[in-house]
């Protein structure tokens, strides 16, 4: 038969301290790893998006988070939308800029 005193109990358990450090180091890295992988570059991505968007101005060609193609005519700062021309038939659009997609005319100081 097994005989279990008191002192082996608190022999048991005076390890359980540095178990706990190790345990709370090993979250701590997994949650460092995961912002590092998934949140960080969202986060770049909405930045770079973000100045994508400010920095559309008249003449370029954009594609709409719709699909929707055309050319900006005239940039509404007080309304932060933009008017695009669609089409042979001149038609035009009012936009806001958050359903901006992607601009598609290259700059010379982007490259």
């Amino acid at each position: 038969m097994y005989n279990f005193n008191l002192l082996d109990a608190s022999a048991a358990q005076g390890g359980g301290g540095m178990s706990l450090i190790v345990m709370l180091l090993v979250y701590g890295v997994f949650f460092a790893a995961l912002y590092f992988i998934f949140f960080r570059p969202q986060n770049k991505k909405k930045k770079k998006e973000a100045e994508m968007r400010k920095n559309a101005q008249v003449g370029d060609e954009i594609t709409t988070i719709g699909g929707i193609c055309g050319r900006i005519v005239a940039v509404k700062d007080e309304s932060e939308s933009v008017i695009i021309e669609t089409g042979s038939d001149k038609s035009k659009l009012r936009v806001k800029r958050w359903a901006i997609g992607s601009v598609d005319t290259v700059h010379e100081d982007d490259a």
